[in-house]
């Protein structure tokens, strides 16, 4: 016997990257309703770029759920970055939304400077989730003084 196909999503495409997500049919899903934290990462706060859609936004609830609040960074999908908000705000914890481009050096250091005076400390432990598949601000990212200011927060997991 063979097995049934498994039902594929239909293709998406969108002609600005990074995309909308809000724009997708079917909506990407980014969390798990069933799944409840266990306060892993209370008093935890974490940055996140990319936080706004995708991996990123599912990181970002993920975060939450286990007790963290939570920065996320975007470049301007402001729509999707809302949404991502009253997400983690719906589990109680905090969130930050700030639009830049991560390939300007200087956003990053305003945007890690706002997630401090906004939650009081950020952990060394914070993942920074990029979006891999917007080619053009990696190109940007090389330089070594980035490298040394991000290096300790972005090579890091929550233990």
């Amino acid at each position: 016997m063979s097995k049934p196909a498994k039902q594929q999503r239909p293709p998406q495409h969108q002609d600005r990257q990074p995309g909308i997500e809000s724009e997708m049919t079917p909506k990407p899903k980014a969390e798990d309703p069933q799944y409840k934290g266990s306060g892993k990462l209370r008093g935890k706060v974490a940055l996140i770029t990319g936080g706004d859609s995708g991996i990123g936004r599912a990181v970002a609830i993920l975060y939450t759920k286990e007790g963290a609040d939570v920065a996320i960074v975007y470049l301007n999908e402001h729509q999707d970055a809302e949404e991502t908000t009253r997400l983690v705000e719906k589990e109680g914890r905090r969130c930050l939304a700030i639009a830049g481009d991560v390939g300007d050096e200087a956003f990053c250091r305003k945007a890690v400077q706002r997630a401090v005076e906004e939650f009081g400390h950020l952990d060394t432990s914070s993942i920074m989730q990029r979006n891999s598949t917007h080619k053009t601000a990696s190109k940007r990212l090389a330089g070594s003084s980035w490298s040394a200011h991000f290096a300790p927060t972005s090579s890091h997991t929550f233990t």
